[in-house]
């Protein structure tokens, strides 16, 4: 498979009908994965927005992200595990950064389970910290429940953090 390049031009705003690309790119990634019709409501809502990455016509990345007033949520990014670690996941936050700051959004929030140790290094590297703590917030089918680590990522230069 080919790997894309993570190009800004090349991610692109989600509309309904990319939605079963996503749904299955999310069902690939996640435990609890998130159907067509439930990413559909999800993007539907006031203040949603989702970006997304298909090159050759296959969704290797999305992010998907709300805002209400100055903060904004990342409510879930995937990157397709044959395409990992090419850069792909910082071009979809710097894509989302860039359009919740047209949006006037001044500060992104995300959930990552402590666990998670690539998608962590990925948020830091991308100016996110770590600013509170959700005790076993990711129930495992297998294991135990994982703590969320809740991240911000100021938007405007003048923000510390």
């Amino acid at each position: 498979m080919e790997s894309p390049t993570p190009n800004p031009s090349q991610i692109e705003i989600m509309k309904n009908y990319d939605l079963p690309g996503v749904a299955a790119l999310h069902a690939i990634c996640f435990e609890d994965s998130w159907h067509t019709e439930l990413l559909g409501k999800i993007l539907s809502a006031p203040g949603t927005f989702g970006l997304f990455c298909r090159p050759h016509g296959k969704t290797m990345g999305f992010v998907i992200c709300r805002s209400s007033g100055q903060e904004g949520e990342i409510l879930s990014l995937a990157v397709a595990p044959g395409v990992r670690r090419n850069g792909l996941g910082s071009a979809l936050l710097d894509a989302a950064k860039a359009h919740a700051m047209t949006r006037e959004i001044e500060a992104l929030f995300l959930e990552v389970a402590e666990d998670n140790m690539a998608a962590r290094r990925l948020y830091e590297n991308s100016g996110f910290k770590i600013v509170g703590r959700r005790p076993r917030y990711y129930r495992r089918r297998y294991g135990p429940s994982v703590d969320a680590l809740t991240q911000r990522c100021g938007l405007i230069s003048t923000d510390p953090g």
